[in-house]
């Protein structure tokens, strides 16, 4: 994406992931297709909405089939992660009694990628009674959405500053978070003990698209204050690519504290002089009372541990 270009970014699907590494893979859309019991046509639209999506061609076509642009080669080990982790989320759900409504669950991107996946391995260990799961990821506001409306029966997001809008879903803690601004070490800001405000807001950093909650929190917070910060270097869709970009382009990042692993990542978080950006993460739904037991259960092991 071009850093002089500032545009709204939607999150692609699984399904159209999917679609571009299969073509990646076999290097044809109609092996791919055959791949994913699909038609061609209907993997080419998939395709050509990522495409959209990443606002560059992702894959070249040719009568000999498909290659990678180089767009398309920085997308594919990020894309190939992200399906290896649906896949392994997936398996942990093979195997359930499909005698049970699925347990409609909607999960925002950053408790999708850190949280979700060893919880859902202690809660199948704990002996309960395993629920089927119909799991959809998205950014918060649109987890809100999809409860609100009656598309998922339960969502974890986040909630605090740069909350969307006010709706009448119930709301349980689930764990409190932070956004921070984390450096690699060789910017400037990494030998800092605190950074300033001015310098803050001067600066150009990595950023989520507008509609993450994280970007949201912080850009409600400097709004309290009478402060914005400085347009995004680049903005885009996950945390994954933010902390990639972040280290390849030497530039401070906004993250949730959750998602930072500094020896892993190499990512160090500095404080702001005068700001904090706090938030949590939360779980809604439109009547806890009325969901089904397994469901309520599944609700207290997230929050085994909290007071009420």
């Amino acid at each position: 994406m071009s850093n002089s270009t500032k545009r709204s970014v939607r999150s692609p699907d699984i399904t159209q992931l999917r679609a571009f590494c299969a073509a990646a893979d076999l290097g044809t859309l109609g092996r791919a297709a055959v791949s994913l019991r699909m038609s061609q046509p209907a993997l080419s639209k998939r395709l050509r909405a990522l495409e959209d999506i990443a606002g560059a061609e992702l894959l070249e076509r040719s009568a000999r089939g498909v290659t990678l642009t180089p767009a398309g080669r920085r997308l594919y080990p990020e894309a190939r992660r992200l399906l290896d982790q649906a896949e392994v989320v997936e398996g942990l759900l093979d195997g359930i009694t499909e005698a049970l409504p699925p347990m409609r669950l909607a999960v925002s991107h950053t408790i999708a990628e850190f949280l979700l996946s060893p919880e859902l391995v202690a809660y199948q260990a704990d002996d309960h009674q395993q629920l089927p799961v119909e799991l959809t990821i998205a950014n918060s506001y649109a987890v809100r959405s999809m409860v609100e409306e009656g598309r998922a029966d339960i969502g974890l997001t986040a909630a605090g500053p740069g909350d969307y809008r006010e709706d009448e879903l119930e709301q349980l803690e689930l764990t409190d978070d932070e956004v921070v601004v984390a450096v690699p070490q060789d910017h400037a800001w990494y030998q800092r003990d605190l950074i300033p405000q001015r310098a803050l807001l001067q600066t150009r950093m990595v950023m989520r698209d507008p509609t993450a909650h994280d970007r949201r929190c912080v850009e409600a917070v400097l709004a309290d204050h009478g402060l914005r910060m400085a347009p995004a270097l680049v903005e885009v869709g996950s945390t994954t690519v933010a902390k990639r970009e972040a280290i390849e382009r030497s530039a401070p990042v906004l993250l949730s504290i959750l998602a930072l692993d500094e020896q892993r990542d190499r990512l160090y978080p500095r404080p702001v002089d005068g700001l904090n950006f706090p938030r949590r993460f939360v779980i809604v739904s439109r009547s806890f009372a009325a969901l089904p037991r397994g469901e309520r259960d599944f609700v207290a092991f997230l929050r085994r541990g909290r007071d009420d």
